[in-house]
């Protein structure tokens, strides 16, 4: 049997009392808002646009002549197919207005840049190459990938949020095509 020491309990205790999130009352209210950034934890019910959307989808699905069981069947699948619209829609929006910004550069690099002309000393002239480079903005691929790497946390939020959308669209399928005669 394993005796855990003293010193390593005590430790254990203080990483545990580190580890309960934000002590402030502006750090509580940032990580409460977390879940509200993009709106995509909102279920489809609360917003009165989109429940009308799901219902027409719904009675498109189900048919015009479906039971109540088919219909509710039909709007499962309905829910999980705005929510996976709702999902595209604010990745195209993020990837797409970091794109059509024509000084988009990341952060990475504005403060690589900045660092050189730190470096350059005062009393000297800056050279025009060194201008064209502090001056210059990415393009073509080179801002899609800087884009895409500066943007990937907030990718990979919405592929967690994509992948629960399409797990229960698939169930719902599933559940609506083992209902029917």
């Amino acid at each position: 049997m394993d005796v855990t020491s003293a010193r390593k309990i005590n430790a254990n205790r203080a990483n545990a009392r580190a580890s309960t999130g934000p002590k402030t009352a502006h750090g509580r209210a940032r990580a409460a808002r977390n879940a509200l950034r993009h709106g995509l934890s909102v279920p489809v019910y609360s917003d009165p646009l989109l429940s009308e959307e799901v219902d027409a989808l719904a009675r498109k699905i189900a048919g015009p002549d479906a039971s109540a069981k088919i219909q509710k069947l039909a709007r499962w699948i309905a829910e999980a197919e705005i929510d996976l619209r709702r999902v595209r829609e604010v990745r195209h929006q993020l990837v797409n207005s970091a794109w059509r910004d024509p000084d988009y550069e990341s952060e990475a690099t504005s403060r690589k840049k900045i660092a050189l002309l730190h470096r350059w000393p005062l009393d000297e002239p800056v050279p025009h190459e060194l201008i064209k480079i502090l001056i210059s903005k990415p393009g073509g691929p080179f801002k899609l990938a800087m884009i895409l790497s500066d943007k990937a946390c907030q990718l990979r939020a919405l592929d967690r949020y994509e992948r629960r959308a399409l797990s229960r669209r698939k169930f719902a399928i599933r559940a609506y095509d083992d209902s029917r005669p």
